[in-house]
């Protein structure tokens, strides 16, 4: 090895050496004001937690716990039982035991309200593994989405090649197809893993009779006494509570998916939606010619009179529609027919991102209103090949419960999705704000784009982040040097509350410490959601993702909290974690 060579690989390395975390000033001074002689005592512990740490109802017992904790974790030895020096100070509000939400809360909303008080964790084309077009179907996406703590499952079901088996697959695309029977056997395996909580399988139906009777067979085989399921329409939805590890099945009656397949093939489609599949045709046409962004029905949704047809009525699969507990329908008429509140029944309705966006300009209120009482799902726009999102807070702030994403994808959209529902213990059920349940004295109901007074203010203090180092390849971010960080952090939430706002970028530092104050004044911080991003600027190219993370604002811990990062698919880094300080003012 040349001297010149030497000089450049010793230079190499010095850069790359990481120094060991140190303290914020703001650390040592708490540090300092709870201690005595340079110690921390249990007393004094317990003094930090109340005082800065605002909690109320802790006590010395928890401060032991946490100092045990710490043992356990080689933080403290047995020359520190008096009480904690600053570096395990440090240390501990660093610690995966300190973390930005109450694990301890667990699920702490009330669960005995109707389904349709609760925003749903909502899978779309939950079978899909990649794009829309040609990706395979499988199990596997579905068991993922279990495990993550998504309640509702999407399944499209066809004949197959041979019209004797059903099989799950996106119709009209290049698609392969994965059976049924194994997708159900998955779900009734996985289902109540991470939440306890009613699981609902959406059907999107394109079988004849005789494979309508079949797919009920192989449901009632599979869930047996975990199905629930009602003779009629229900009057009222039941609660998750009483719903615990229950499998619900959400369609349209079969007699609306044959009066729509009669009308379709006489081509007199007024009154009801094409289905998913020729929406699909339609739209990659209508992308061939000039990217037309063109509405698709996810489930072909008809007629949800209560009018019987005896011809249909001859040809439905009785034990198929018993099986269906969520009824689903748009009606006959127009956007007010669908959006009608029957006191004698409840029902789910489905609309496209794009007919949501329309609707909320001229029934925004209709919307909120339904939505107390019946079940709104929202889907993505048909020509979202990518399995790309939409933002869901146009969904939320009017009531929707089930904002169907596609879990596969990945990116913003999809992260503020995680972040609603880190929410309530990550039961998939997170209880609608009384703002979208309750109508006021003169029936007025909550409207997201009203200017209302700031309820309050949140302070987020930015400290330093770490674990970079040990998380990535040390050429990741930059081959010669070490990276140069910046934070954004900010508000999703009604329109009056979106903000971004952005630290200094710290040049060649593993280890950030920006020490930066940011205020966020909210009017609704019921639905507001902390986003927090971590990059890396680079001169020349656009800048490195470095690790996110979405909050529910609701249950934000306030005093310093170590926050983790997550990946931009949503999985956790092991070490890579932010230093933050929340504080309500």
């Amino acid at each position: 090895m040349s001297k010149q060579s030497y000089r450049v690989c010793f230079c190499f390395r010095r850069r790359f050496r990481v120094l060991a975390a140190e303290a914020p000033a703001d650390v040592k001074n708490l540090f300092n004001r709870y201690s005595d002689n340079g110690v921390m005592s249990v007393e004094n512990l317990h003094r930090f937690l109340i005082e800065v740490q605002k909690e109320e109802n802790a006590t010395l017992e928890d401060a032991h716990a946490i100092m045990n904790n710490l043992h356990d974790l080689k933080i403290l030895n047995i020359f520190h039982r008096r009480g904690l020096h600053l570096d395990a100070f440090f240390k501990y509000l660093f610690a995966d035991i300190n973390p930005p939400l109450n694990s301890k809360l667990g699920i702490h909303q009330d669960m005995n309200a109707p389904l349709s008080h609760y925003f749903i964790y909502t899978g779309h084309n939950s079978y899909l593994t990649g794009n829309q077009l040609s990706s395979d179907c499988s199990d596997v996406p579905i068991i993922q989405a279990l495990h993550r703590g998504v309640r509702v499952i999407e399944l499209d079901i066809w004949p197959n090649s041979a019209k004797d088996d059903v099989e799950v697959l996106h119709g009209g695309t290049l698609t392969t197809p994965v059976a049924l029977i194994k997708c159900l056997k998955s779900i009734k395996e996985h289902a109540f893993t991470v939440s306890e909580y009613p699981v609902v399988i959406t059907l999107e139906d394109h079988l004849t009779t005789d494979l309508q009777a079949k797919t009920a067979e192989m449901i009632t085989q599979t869930f047996g006494d975990m199905l629930f399921s009602s003779d009629s329409c229900l009057k009222e939805f039941p609660s998750p509570e009483s719903l615990k590890r229950r499998v619900l099945i959400s369609t349209k009656p079969p007699k609306e998916y044959l009066q729509a397949k009669e009308v379709n093939e006489t081509g007199a489609t007024k009154g009801t939606d094409q289905t998913d599949t020729e929406a699909w045709g339609r739209e990659v046409s209508d992308i061939k010619a000039r990217y037309n962004d063109k509405d698709d029905s996810d489930e072909g949704e008809a007629d949800d009179s209560d009018e019987e047809d005896p011809t249909s009525q001859q040809n439905t699969a009785p034990e198929y529609k018993r099986l269906i507990a969520i009824h689903a329908g748009k009606g006959k008429g127009g956007l007010s027919d669908w959006l009608r509140v029957d006191p004698d029944k409840v029902r789910r309705l489905s609309l496209s991102e794009q007919e949501l966006g329309k609707a909320v300009v001229t029934h925004g209120k209709e919307i909120i209103r339904f939505t107390q009482r019946n079940i709104l799902r929202i889907y993505p726009k048909g020509i979202r090949f990518d399995s790309s999102n939409y933002n869901p807070f146009n969904a939320w702030t009017h009531g929707a419960q089930m904002v169907a994403f596609n879990m596969q994808g990945y990116g913003r959209s999809l992260w503020l999705m995680h972040g609603m529902f880190r929410g309530n213990g990550g039961c998939g059920y997170v209880k609608k704000p009384d703002i979208l349940l309750k109508a006021g004295p003169n029936n007025e109901v909550f409207d997201p784009e009203a200017n209302l007074p700031v309820k309050t203010t949140l302070k987020v203090t930015v400290f330093m982040g770490e674990g970079w180092y040990y998380d990535f390849e040390h050429t990741h971010f930059d081959a010669y040097s070490p990276p140069d960080f910046y934070a954004r952090i900010g508000i999703a939430g009604v329109d009056a509350d979106i903000v971004m706002k952005k630290t200094k970028t710290l040049e060649d530092n593993w280890i950030p410490t920006w020490d930066e104050q940011f205020e966020f004044p909210l009017t609704v911080p019921e639905l507001a959601l902390l986003r927090v991003e971590v990059h890396e600027y680079d001169m020349s190219e656009k800048d490195d993702f470095a690790g996110q993370t979405c909050l529910p604002v609701s249950e934000l811990r306030q005093g310093i909290r170590a926050v983790p990062l997550h990946s931009r698919k949503g999985e956790k880094y092991n070490s890579v974690k932010l230093l933050l300080r929340f504080e309500f003012i």
